[in-house]
């Protein structure tokens, strides 16, 4: 067991019996993100190592109350799961296509242990970056169809206006949503590139085929926006429960080039990666937006404080999560108090305070792993000091799952069954359960009630006190049972 590991167990042990500061929300979106490109661990070890690795991830987020695992099946047009369209991924077995040996899928075991611990798996891929040339299997697709493809500085890419991209990306987004059990399909900031100083992209033949003289950021973005409507259309069409989330760059325009834009002076992700990540909410085609907010409250030119007010106010009616580095969470002082050395309770309490903002996403795992300055004891004991289930998705889904069958108690155990179910919009997927002490009301309102959070109908009770438990079903979307008491 590794050191970290151990360290939070014991802490979460401790922290049960200690009175918490605050009510934590029951609904929030607590996320890791699991980045694979750039991890050369996975190529120097065995399977068998990978795969405590990877365990060790998902045990530090259920310890930590995270939910979300967001996990980085598809970094470059290559695959940690066997693939008919792609080939396996270089960071896996540090060579192009080449499959890993012992052979395993990495994709089936994150989804089947993230479940296990009560965690949504999302699977996050990067629709158009290719890598470099040596980074290129033979089997790829830009050996077949070189003429899709764009080499900009150094990295091959996609190139964004062939409708025929367009339609191969869908047929790796529809082959992981058919294949795998995913929760939701993720995708961050990478669209176009982003810019080299005084290094044009290189589509002067697409734009001569498909422009039609339209401004070339117009139908640069326009190219963007076709991809992203077609794979909503791709998701809901197979699987209408998977959620579909974007993680932009955290500027979408600066007040100076827009005035509906923010008070801020960076890079900005319409101009410069040509995603107009607004429209995307406004139009439906996106579940969840996370822009990056990865500077501290106070920087100059990117304020979180400033961009966390502004994305509030542009959720269209979707759900929005912050971005969060951590490491830029945890160097920075609190700016109300700099007694405090981090700005981690600023941050999550502005959050919460907006009322359009439903959650998190740290980054990146390694740093929760790692417990960087102690941020993964702070989540433990203050801000995520209690379970949370990810909001519900009422425009994919209202309609709450039937309550658990059969729920029964010997000694310290509790079992039950799942309930029937017309569809599989309403199939339980994972199950709460509540806990009270004997002559206290049950109310599954209170986030401090919830005990276990897990697709297991079992719960076993470790502490000796007398209790009553009330035992809820979630589905896909989750939405949430009366519940059953006993």
């Amino acid at each position: 067991m590794k050191l970290t590991t151990l360290l939070f167990i014991l802490i979460a042990a401790w922290a049960t019996t200690m009175p918490m500061a605050a009510q934590n929300p029951k609904h929030e979106f607590r996320g890791v993100w699991v980045p694979t490109v750039g991890d050369r661990y996975y190529q120097n070890h065995t399977t068998e190592e990978n795969q405590a690795y990877l365990l060790n991830i998902l045990d530090s987020a259920q310890l930590t109350h995270c939910n979300v695992i967001i996990f980085h099946c598809r970094p470059q047009a290559d695959a940690f799961y066997p693939s008919r369209l792609e080939p396996w991924s270089l960071w896996l077995s540090g060579k192009p296509g080449q499959a890993p040996d012992p052979y395993w899928d990495p994709m089936q075991f994150m989804v089947t242990e993230a479940h296990k611990r009560g965690l949504e798996l999302h699977a996050w891929i990067n629709p158009y970056r290719v890598g470099s040339e040596a980074q290129i299997a033979d089997s790829a697709l830009i050996r077949q169809h070189p003429e899709w493809f764009l080499k900009y500085g150094k990295q091959y890419y996609f190139d964004p206006a062939y409708p025929e991209c367009r339609a191969f990306i869908n047929r790796v987004v529809a082959d992981i949503v058919t294949r795998y059990d995913i929760d939701g399909l993720h995708m961050d900031d990478y669209f176009y590139p982003y810019p080299i100083k005084d290094t044009e992209f290189p589509d002067t033949t697409s734009y001569a085929l498909y422009g039609h003289g339209q401004d070339k950021g117009d139908w640069r973005r326009a190219n963007v926006d076709s991809l992203i409507a077609s794979m909503h259309r791709t998701i809901t069409s197979i699987k209408p429960w998977v959620r579909f989330g974007i993680s932009p760059f955290g500027i979408w325009r600066n007040k100076k080039t827009d005035p509906k834009g923010s008070n801020t002076n960076g890079l900005q992700c319409y101009d410069a990666l040509y995603a107009d990540c607004p429209k995307w909410t406004r139009m439906g085609w996106v579940d969840y937006m996370v822009p990056q907010l990865y500077w501290q409250m106070e920087h100059k030119a990117a304020s979180d404080s400033v961009l966390m007010d502004w994305w509030n106010d542009n959720a269209n009616g979707r759900d929005m999560y912050y971005g969060l580095a951590i490491r830029n969470t945890m160097n920075y002082a609190d700016t109300h108090n700099p007694s405090i050395p981090t700005q981690l309770g600023e941050k999550l309490d502005k959050m919460r305070s907006l009322p359009h903002v439903g959650g998190v996403v740290w980054w990146p795992c390694y740093d929760l792993t790692g417990n960087y300055k102690g941020v993964a004891d702070s989540l433990m004991t203050h801000q995520q000091s209690t379970l949370a289930l990810p909001p519900a998705y009422p425009w994919l889904d209202n309609q709450a799952p039937a309550d658990v069958r059969h729920l029964k108690k010997k000694k310290n155990m509790l079992t039950w069954e799942p309930p029937h179910a017309s569809d599989e919009m309403q199939r339980a997927v994972k199950y709460v359960v509540y806990r009270f002490k004997r002559g206290e009301k049950p109310d599954t309102k209170r986030a401090d009630a919830i005990v276990q959070i897990s697709d297991e109908t079992t719960y076993i009770e470790d502490d000796p006190g007398k209790f009553t438990y009330v035992v809820t079903a979630v589905d896909h979307c989750n939405n949430e049972s009366t519940g059953v008491k006993k």
